[in-house]
């Protein structure tokens, strides 16, 4: 399925690489070792490992207090808007679903893809942040999605879409159901439009990654549609992943687009 949104285009994209973005570390608790398995500092998003932390766990993590385009932010500061053309081409398929520690998240093989200003992104992966890391008006949405896509040079691109309590969403239960009490991997077969809105007009901003080592770069896509999930798949969620959202991050002035009305 091809689906169109409008914004206005960016003028510049940067390269960060891909692996940031879905090579994220194993959490066990607050008291883990300093170092993952797979040999990044460990963090978290409590206590001394927390976010207001993350910069002086490791060095390579110093863009999380440096960074001057980081990511979440308030979608409320908008301060331009106009018109883009931004084509997903989703299709239903197998992937992976697997708890990491620190979300719940599904991985693609290839095949699924965004593309704007005539540059291709693979969809590589969605996952789950419990609160919502953006919000409007300093309001907060119970669950939000990230769809995490990369082009050959790890230039990164992510969509948002945030979810309002209300009818329950059956790929959502795909995903919860399929990873059970099990950490994963686990095999099934996920259809993501049915974890997008109808309407797929985005805000759109440059940013950063929401977890260490907040590379910056990311060309930031949110719905200003919600879709919905049950009170029931809320609280299941959550229960897998406690809280785990960055807090909102200064605006420093950027280009915030809305599509417009």
């Amino acid at each position: 399925m091809k689906r169109e949104i409008t914004a206005i285009l960016l003028s510049s994209m940067f390269a960060v690489s891909a692996c940031s973005a879905i090579g994220i570390p194993s959490r066990t608790t607050q008291h883990a070792p300093s170092k993952s398995s797979h040999g990044a500092a460990h963090w978290s998003y409590q206590d001394e490992d927390g976010p207001a932390h993350w910069a002086t766990l490791s060095a390579d993590y110093h863009m999380c207090a440096a960074g001057a385009m980081q990511s979440p932010i308030d979608l409320a500061g908008v301060n331009a808007s106009g018109d883009v053309s931004l084509k997903l081409d989703y299709t239903p398929g197998d992937v992976s679903i697997v708890y990491n520690g620190h979300t719940v998240q599904a991985n693609f093989e290839p095949g699924r893809a965004a593309a704007i200003d005539h540059r291709n992104f693979e969809l590589l992966q969605l996952h789950f942040h419990t609160p919502s890391e953006h919000v409007k008006s300093a309001k907060p949405f119970p669950i939000e999605v990230h769809f995490v896509h990369a082009t050959g040079a790890g230039e990164l691109l992510v969509l948002g879409v945030l979810f309002v309590e209300g009818e329950a969403n059956a790929e959502l239960t795909t995903i919860l159901d399929a990873l059970g009490t099990r950490h994963g991997p686990v095999k099934t077969t996920l259809d993501p439009n049915g974890l997008l809105p109808h309407d797929l007009s985005v805000f759109r901003y440059m940013g950063s990654l929401t977890t260490p080592p907040c590379s910056e770069g990311v060309n930031w896509h949110v719905a200003k549609s919600h879709i919905s999930a049950s009170a029931e798949q809320i609280v299941q969620l959550h229960q897998v992943l406690g809280e785990n959202a960055r807090p909102v991050q200064p605006h420093n002035n950027r280009l915030l687009l809305a599509p417009v009305d």
